[in-house]
C-alpha cells in the first residue's frame, strides 16, 4: 500500500513524458533500428558468448521487466567485456551491461538498480523521442551514428566511436544518446519502484550512486557511465528519500550473482596468476561467499591447466547442488579437458529432462557431443534449440563446427551465411549460400531453398536500408 501510494504520489510530481512519445517512430521502426545496431554490436563490440552469464543476466533483466510498465516487446540483456562501470540502452530494449558493472557491484541488487534504470529509459521511449528532433535524418543514418557512438562506450572510448563517423554526424549522434535531466529523473523514480516491486533492496540505487560519486572524486577521468548519465548530488539524494518511502527489504546474498562475479573476475577481469592468488586468498577469507570463492579458485585452476584440482573442488560444489549450471558448466569443461567427453553427455543429458531446452545445458551437450565426434546428434540438439532461439550466434557457429567436422559442407555454407547475416554482413552471407549451391547437386529442392534465402537477404538488406 504505501509503495502504491508513493508511485501516485510522484507520478502526479512528474509526468511521465516518455509514454506520449513518439508519434515518429512506431515501435516497428524502434525494433527495426535496434536490430541494425545489435548487429553491429555483434560485429564489432567484444560481446561476451557465455551462456553461463547471458542466461544470468538475462534472468535478472526479466524479473525486472515483468514488473515494468509500458513495455512493449521483449528485452535483450547481453554483457560487454570491459572493465568499466557502464550499462547503456538502445532501441527494441536492447541493454548492454559491462563486466566491471557486476565486478563492482557488492550484491545483485545493485546490478539489477541499473538494470531498472536503463529498462526505464527503454520503457519512456527517451531514446525514440530523440528521433523527432532529427527529423532530416534518415533512420539507418541515426542507427548508423548510434551504433557508432555506442561502439566507442562499448570498447571503453566514446570519443573513439565519435571518431569513428563525420563530425556532422557526430554532434547529433551524441545528442541522441545524451539523457536530460528530465529523462534521467523519470527513469530513476520508474526505475527505483520497478527495483522495489521486483522485490530487490530499493537502496541499492543510492548505495550504487554514492559508490560512483565516490570514484569520480578520486580519479582524473569519471567513471564510464558518468559520461552519459550526469550524477550531482541531488540525484543521491533523490534517490535515498524515494527508497526510504518504499517497503525496505533485507535479502540474503544470492548465490547466482556471487557465482557470476567470480566467473568475471577469473575468467575475464583478473590474468591467469592473479587469479590464483585472489582465489587461493579467498577460499579462506569469511567474508566473501564460500561456494563463489571455491568455484573462482576451481575456474582458475582450469585456466592454469590444474585439471585434477579443479575437478576435486566441482565435485565437491556439486554433490551439495548437483543441478547448479555454473557447476555443471565447468564440470563439462573438465571432462573435455580429460578427453571424457562421454561422461559430460551423460551428465548433460540427464540434466537436459529437468531443463529442456536451457541454453546452458543445451549449448554444453552439443558442444561435449562435437568434442565426441557424435556430430548427427550435436546437430539435432543444435537445431532443435534453434527453432525457438533463431538469432543465437553460438548456437549458427557449433552448427557450423558440426557440419564442417562431418563433412557436410552445403549445411556449412548454409550456417555460416546465417552467422554473416546476424552481424548484417549480407554480401558475405550471399557468397556463403552461392558456395553452397555449389554443393547442391542434383537436389532441385535444395537449389530452391538456397535461392529462396539469397533473395530474403537481398529483401532484408534493402527493408534496413530503407528503414520505412
Amino acid at each position: 500500500m504505501v509503495a502504491a501510494q508513493t508511485a501516485r504520489s510522484d507520478r502526479n510530481a512528474l509526468p511521465e513524458i516518455g509514454v506520449v512519445a513518439s508519434d515518429t517512430v512506431s515501435i516497428d521502426k524502434e525494433m527495426l533500428i535496434g536490430d541494425v545496431i545489435m548487429r553491429q554490436m555483434r560485429a564489432q563490440a567484444p560481446l561476451i558468448n557465455d551462456p553461463l552469464l547471458t542466461e544470468y543476466l538475462q534472468d535478472l533483466g526479466n524479473r525486472l521487466v515483468i514488473h515494468a510498465d509500458n513495455a512493449k516487446f521483449p528485452f535483450t540483456f547481453f554483457l560487454i567485456n570491459n572493465s568499466d562501470i557502464n550499462a547503456f540502452a538502445f532501441y527494441g530494449g536492447h541493454i548492454g551491461v559491462h563486466t566491471g558493472l557486476i565486478y563492482n557491484a557488492e550484491n545483485e541488487s545493485e546490478v539489477a538498480s541499473v538494470l531498472a534504470h536503463e529498462v526505464a529509459h527503454v520503457t519512456q521511449r527517451h531514446l525514440a523521442r530523440r528521433i523527432q528532433s532529427a527529423q532530416r535524418a534518415s533512420p539507418l543514418q541515426i542507427a548508423s551514428m548510434i551504433g557508432g557512438i555506442l561502439l566507442g562506450v562499448a570498447a571503453g572510448d566514446p570519443q573513439a566511436g565519435i571518431a569513428a563517423i563525420s563530425a556532422s554526424q557526430a554532434a547529433a549522434a551524441q545528442q541522441q544518446l545524451n539523457y536530460t535531466r528530465s529523462n534521467e529523473q523519470e527513469a530513476d523514480r520508474i526505475g527505483i519502484t520497478m527495483l522495489a516491486r521486483a522485490g530487490f533492496d530499493p537502496n541499492a540505487a543510492a548505495s550504487f550512486f554514492g559508490k560512483l560519486a565516490a570514484q569520480m572524486r578520486v580519479v582524473s577521468r569519471p567513471p564510464a557511465r558518468l559520461l552519459s548519465h550526469p550524477l550531482p548530488e541531488s540525484r543521491i539524494a533523490d534517490a535515498r528519500i524515494r527508497a526510504s518511502n518504499l517497503p525496505q527489504v533485507r535479502l540474503p546474498p544470492s548465490l547466482s550473482f556471487h557465482l557470476a562475479k567470480a566467473r568475471i573476475q577469473a575468467r575475464y577481469i583478473y590474468d591467469i596468476e592473479a587469479a590464483l592468488q585472489y582465489y587461493s586468498n579467498a577460499v579462506n577469507e569469511p567474508r566473501i561467499v564460500p561456494e563463489a570463492s571455491q568455484y573462482g579458485l576451481a575456474l582458475a585452476l582450469l585456466r592454469n591447466d590444474d585439471v585434477e584440482e579443479a575437478k576435486a573442488i566441482i565435485e565437491q560444489l556439486m554433490a551439495k547442488d548437483p543441478s547448479n549450471l555454473f557447476y555443471l558448466d565447468t564440470a563439462t569443461d573438465i571432462y573435455l579437458a580429460l578427453n571424457e567427453s562421454q561422461k559430460a553427455v551423460v551428465m548433460l543429458e540427464e540434466e537436459l529432462k529437468n531443463s529442456p531446452r536451457n541454453a546452458v545445458v543445451t549449448l554444453n551437450l552439443a558442444n561435449a557431443s562435437i568434442e565426441g565426434e557424435k556430430y548427427d546428434y550435436a546437430i539435432d540438439v543444435l537445431r532443435d534449440f534453434l527453432l525457438i532461439n533463431p538469432k543465437h550466434m553460438l548456437s549458427h557457429q557449433l552448427l557450423s563446427d558440426a557440419y564442417a567436422k562431418s563433412s557436410r559442407y552445403l549445411e556449412m555454407h548454409q550456417m555460416n551465411a546465417e552467422v554473416f547475416a546476424l552481424v548484417a554482413a549480407f554480401p558475405q552471407a550471399i557468397d556463403e549460400l552461392q558456395h553452397a549451391y555449389n554443393f547442391a547437386g542434383d537436389s532441385h529442392l535444395d537449389k530452391q531453398r538456397i535461392r529462396a534465402r539469397i533473395q530474403q537477404l537481398r529483401d532484408e538488406q534493402a527493408k534496413l536500408e530503407r528503414l520505412l
